[in-house]
């Protein structure tokens, strides 16, 4: 059963997986290439009608980098004092390609649950 949801992966560029490497060298990041870096990652559902074309996908996109940003540093380091300071759409654009995928084929059949915690 196909849903009314288009997918929105972010996959990191050089410069994000220097900033996991480099922001923390005590924690999980050391080590992190851009070959490995998305072996496991969020996947953004949004409304189909956000993803109808490239326009409308960038449209979605500069009215939330600053959420998706705040996730993808939060996957790696909660300590918002590692983060970089200024968080622009800019520097979002030279850390994520974005990749879209229009059709969201759910294969459980079974209900969607919807988890309030996470």
């Amino acid at each position: 059963m196909t849903i009314n949801r288009a997918a929105i992966i972010l996959r990191y560029k050089q410069k994000a997986v220097e900033w996991i490497n480099e922001a923390d060298p005590s924690a999980e990041g050391q080590g992190v290439t851009v070959e490995n870096v998305h072996n496991d990652g969020i996947v953004y559902l949004v409304s189909d009608e956000d993803a109808e074309d490239t326009t409308d996908v960038e449209r979605w996109i500069k009215r939330n980098y600053e959420t998706l940003f705040e996730a993808e540093l939060t996957s790696w380091y909660a300590d918002r004092k590692l983060w970089p300071e200024k968080r622009t759409l800019n520097l979002f654009n030279e850390w994520f390609v974005v990749e879209c995928h229009t059709v969201v084929e759910d294969t459980v059949g079974t209900p969607i649950v919807i988890d309030d915690e996470g």
